[in-house]
């Protein structure tokens, strides 16, 4: 099982709106998730940083054929095209220190771990 946090940010005008959709996210997009090895799946809202932290936990042997799998789902895709616009990838802010070039949700480096 491997760990997985990343960050973005979320615009400060859409933060009511991103809480609405996901407190009712679509079941294909659950399942998809589900299908794709993702479990234990939490997003964190941190104010007034306006910052997105999402936690999971992948249980398959090939993240980066999971993660293609779910890019590739039609319904995924349409959830994105709702809940992508809210956002802000770290990599188009300012450069701050901590912050990833490339990629949607900027990964983190897990550097500790109480099991």
């Amino acid at each position: 099982m491997q760990r997985i946090c990343e960050i973005i940010h979320v615009h400060p005008a859409a933060i009511a709106e991103y809480k609405r959709v996901h407190a009712e996210v679509w079941p294909a997009v659950l399942a998809r998730l589900e299908a794709s090895h993702m479990t234990n799946y939490s997003i964190f809202l941190r104010e007034p940083e306006n910052l997105l932290v999402a936690y999971y936990e992948y249980t398959g042997d090939d993240l980066a054929a999971d993660q293609a799998a779910i890019a590739a789902d039609p319904e995924t895709r349409r959830w994105w095209t709702v809940t992508d616009p809210m956002q802000q990838p770290l990599s188009s802010m300012p450069a701050t220190e901590g912050s990833q070039a490339g990629g949607w949700w900027a990964s983190t480096e897990e550097v500790f771990h109480l099991a």
